[in-house]
């Protein structure tokens, strides 16, 4: 065994999954001037990623499962790795979004089993500090993503951002080659692949009817797709309920209330997140005129104060329970967001304007993280523990991609840096609204510790 080694394959792999989920957030401007991308196209670059990681993620964990952990994490690898290139070498938008899809899938499978192959390779007090390093190395990975990723777009273009990820899986899949263990024998798992075809195919329609129903110049009405993502949804619940525990989604988990709540308000306040990591960095970067590391790098106290925060709002959690950090952390995210709706286009001074706003949004997910992650856990049954783990995980992504699929509204209105910013403040507004909803979401559904 050789833990350290078995570790590092694990978190540099990982951590491609974490930076691509964040560093396109500050490279959108030179997409839309290099690939000469319309306004309303640009929810795409982010959501033809986030769908297969949001959806795919617990059938890759089945899949590590039942033909080998170590196995499936490199298939993940060569396949985020080949996607990686094309991504780079994208003469157009639809290139583009095809790798990126790809890419997402590769995610969708080296995310679950790298955090199963350390659950398997250590033990006892070795597994969770194998863990805690694990989990503390991708909030760093997603800090420093726009912040790498804006320097090396400033200095060299955005397809460089995509370049740097093939280095990185290669040490990590030689890593994992050469001495990442398959550990115990892989164990037959029910693989429901006819329901994520099914909840693939009828979110992503969903998300394509929100996009176009976005865009003004929209070739074909939203209608069609939307009702076509609904009758796909309608039958993925359909074959759930059928296949009952074998399912990829076992609806009696919805038994629990307090599961019911935490997933409610995962959808509100990560939908109020993804969609302004979008947003903000384009508003500076485009309208603004600020660097793309600049940009990127405005965002960073949100990565570093939940990381940061965690294990002490952990003890919070533990001692008065979830319901306290969870509904005071989600209003200081509405009370951020409000904020936000201050900014006034050519007059926008960070210190003044944006860090007040992203520093309580920052406190708020801190006090949020830890305790939302343990009483999702405590909500179900020990059995069941990973499953709403990675459900909710799901329902976070999910949430980012309607959000982002929304943002088409915003991006349309770009006649003027004027309507474009007044455009960002009702979006602000709406975010705050949908932090305050997951806060009385706390309120009603989550248990107040006993005394």
């Amino acid at each position: 065994m050789h833990p350290r080694a078995t570790l590092a394959a694990t978190i540099l792999g990982s951590s491609l999954a974490f930076i691509d989920g964040s560093v396109v957030n500050v490279a959108l401007p030179a997409l839309a001037r290099d690939l000469h991308v319309a306004a309303a196209d640009l929810p795409w670059a982010i959501n033809a990623y986030l769908l297969p990681v949001g959806i795919l993620t617990l059938l890759g964990g089945a899949l590590g499962d039942h033909f080998g952990r170590r196995r499936l994490f490199q298939l993940g690898l060569a396949i985020f790795a080949g996607a990686s290139a094309v991504c780079a070498l994208a003469p157009s938008l639809a290139w583009l979004l095809a790798a990126r899809a790809l890419q997402g899938l590769g995610a969708a499978l080296l995310m679950p089993n790298s955090l199963a192959i350390l659950a398997t390779e250590f033990s006892g007090e070795a597994r969770g500090r194998a863990i805690g390093t694990w989990a503390a190395a991708g909030a760093l990975a997603t800090a420093l993503g726009p912040v790498a990723g804006g320097w090396l777009i400033d200095a060299i273009g955005w397809r460089s951002i995509f370049v740097l990820n093939l280095p990185i899986a290669s040490v990590a899949a030689y890593l994992a080659w050469r001495y990442v263990t398959e550990g115990n024998e892989p164990k037959p798992a029910p693989l429901d692949v006819l329901g994520a075809i099914l909840a693939t195919a009828g979110l992503g329609a969903i998300i394509w009817a929100l996009t176009e129903a976005s865009d003004s110049q929209a070739r074909v009405p939203g209608w069609p797709p939307a009702t076509v993502g609904l009758a796909l949804i309608g039958a993925f619940l359909w074959l759930e309920h059928r296949l009952g525990e074998r399912a990829m989604m076992p609806l009696s988990i919805f038994a629990a209330p307090t599961f019911v709540g935490l997933n409610v308000l995962t959808f509100f306040l990560y939908g109020s997140m993804g969609g302004i990591f979008v947003l903000l960095p384009y508003l500076l970067i485009a309208k603004e005129h600020w660097l793309a590391s600049v940009a990127g790098a405005a965002l960073l106290p949100v990565p570093l104060l939940i990381g940061g925060g965690s294990r002490l709002m952990g003890h919070v959690a533990e001692r008065y329970g979830a319901r306290l950090p969870l509904t005071v952390g989600c209003s200081l995210v509405a009370i951020g967001f409000a904020l936000l709706a201050r900014i006034r286009i050519a007059d926008v001074f960070y210190w003044r304007d944006v860090f007040p706003a992203i520093l309580l949004i920052a406190l708020g997910m801190g006090a949020c993280v830890a305790p939302l992650t343990a009483a999702v856990m405590t909500s179900v049954a020990a059995k069941r523990v990973g499953l709403a783990s990675g459900f909710n995980s799901a329902v976070a992504r999910v949430a980012g991609l309607i959000a982002t699929a929304l943002l088409g509204f915003v991006f349309a209105q770009q006649q003027t840096a004027q309507t474009f910013a007044a455009a960002f403040r009702v979006a602000a507004l709406v975010g705050a609204v949908s932090s305050a909803l997951a806060a009385g979401s706390a309120l009603l559904w989550v248990k107040a510790k006993p005394p």
